[in-house]
């Protein structure tokens, strides 16, 4: 059954027909629009004259590396990208996600895990829709260059304590439950294992509090969730 709330438009750059195919009838028929291109020119003039919500990104396409091409699109747009190839070794898995994609899945795949993968994505908070820039206490948040400077020094962030922290970034004040965390920042855990979120909070809030053993910030909702106060 179609999700009422897929609406998103997904470009697909893939130069092989039959995944090109594929893709287009499992997406459209998930509610998804779908547009395809099959080299990085194509997928260019996509990106300008469609816009879409997502790109499903083949790392080897006839005119150019689909890994140069997504960090150009790292550096250029918000729009979040899902690298879609063959290789499988996890130097090629590791040098995607750090030059930007926001996952990796390789080939073949299944059709129900990638559209799982595709709105556990689209879920995640890139930027809020009207600013590209949180500033709260001594903390700033640049979701555009992914940084994030405390009295005016960078903090080191990895890629997943970014995103946590993004995602209460942008619903500042709110309590964010473990359920929506876990759903949106680790698809595919189980809520009775919660050591990874927890660890990544802890680690969050050793690096933005002053006391992390008595936060002002990154407040524990105890059996629901987090809440991250300004």
């Amino acid at each position: 059954m179609a999700d009422p709330d897929s609406r998103s438009v997904i470009l697909v750059v893939e130069d092989e027909e039959s995944y090109q195919d594929a893709l287009n009838v499992g997406l459209t028929v998930e509610g998804f629009v779908v547009i395809g291109a099959t080299n990085i020119a194509q997928a260019r003039q996509l990106m300008t004259s469609a816009k879409p919500d997502l790109v499903l990104l083949d790392v080897m396409l006839p005119d150019g590396s689909g890994i140069d091409y997504c960090r150009e699109l790292h550096d250029s747009t918000r729009t979040p990208v899902i690298m879609v190839t063959a290789r499988t070794s996890e130097v090629d898995v590791v040098l995607g996600l750090e030059i930007g994609a926001a996952d990796y899945v390789t080939k073949p795949y299944r059709l129900r895990e990638l559209i799982a993968r595709i709105r556990a994505v689209l879920r995640r908070p890139v930027a809020c829709l009207d600013q590209e820039v949180a500033c709260f206490g001594d903390l700033r948040i640049d979701f555009i260059r992914r940084t994030v400077t405390r009295r005016g020094l960078e903090i080191e962030l990895s890629r997943k304590e970014f995103d946590l922290l993004a995602l209460f970034a942008t619903r500042l004040s709110q309590v964010v439950t473990r359920e929506v965390c876990l759903d949106t920042l680790w698809w595919g855990l189980e809520l009775s294992d919660t050591r990874t979120l927890d660890t990544h909070v802890k680690r969050l809030r050793q690096k933005i509090e002053d006391d992390p053993t008595n936060p002002r910030h990154l407040i524990t909702i105890r059996g629901v969730g987090f809440r991250l106060d300004p």
